[in-house]
């Protein structure tokens, strides 16, 4: 069941945990598949295609049970019990990272930091262990780590990748702009900052040109009334 859910569809999930999460704040305790889509920006039947994927269905009159749900999504998404991860490269971004992840999440944690700088081995960043990257293998495989977060300068990315893999991680996270050649069976999700941003820039400034023209163009058809 787990290889035949795609990508999306587990991105989707974890959006409608999510919602359910905010809604039990709000002592919600039903919700029907309309008013999920409508929160999440998709389509009701695709939220029910989505929910009976995890074999969990609703009622016609009243809908989908909020925890029920929310747990149900948990069991799958989630680890069960502690998963975890290390990152390597504590600069700007890394310290962020593990000042933004410490402590949401229980059952998957960042146990360990790499770091190349012998300045930074043996202390404690945001709470958290630093090592040298000459170490990786051994924190990895002694702690049973089968996450890795790779927050290096581009040209490290693929190094660290390799030492990653051949120390047993499954699954890599991704900010470096390098693209990451790894073995079939591990997965590695891409995070582009820069690319984001360009992207975001790019929208906005079509934005501003397609209201400038739609202005032109309202006081050159009221100029042609007068």
């Amino acid at each position: 069941m787990v290889n035949s859910i795609s990508y999306k569809t587990i991105g989707r999930l974890i959006l409608y945990w999510r919602i359910l999460r905010d809604l039990l704040a709000q002592n919600k305790t039903q919700i029907h598949s309309h008013e999920l889509a409508a929160q999440a920006k998709l389509t009701a039947p695709q939220v029910r295609r989505d929910l009976m994927t995890l074999g969990y269905s609703g009622t016609p009159a009243r809908g989908y049970d909020v925890v029920g749900l929310k747990e149900h999504i948990e069991k799958f998404i989630f680890p069960t019990k502690e998963q975890r991860a290390v990152l390597a490269g504590v600069g700007n971004l890394g310290r962020a990272l593990l000042k933004f992840f410490q402590g949401r999440r229980p059952n998957l944690r960042i146990v360990a930091s790499l770091e190349t700088n012998p300045e930074k081995f043996g202390g404690m960043i945001q709470g958290c262990p630093c090592y040298s990257i000459e170490e990786a293998t051994r924190i990895i495989r002694e702690q049973e780590i089968t996450v890795g977060i790779i927050a290096v300068p581009d040209s490290e990315a693929q190094y660290v990748a390799d030492v990653f893999v051949k120390a047993g991680i499954r699954g890599i996270l991704n900010f470096a702009r390098t693209p990451l050649h790894v073995p079939s069976g591990i997965y590695v999700e891409d995070v582009d900052l820069a690319m984001s941003l360009d992207r975001v820039a790019y929208f906005a400034r079509q934005a501003i040109k397609t209201e400038k023209s739609e202005a032109d163009q309202a006081v050159i058809k009221e100029r042609g009334e007068e």
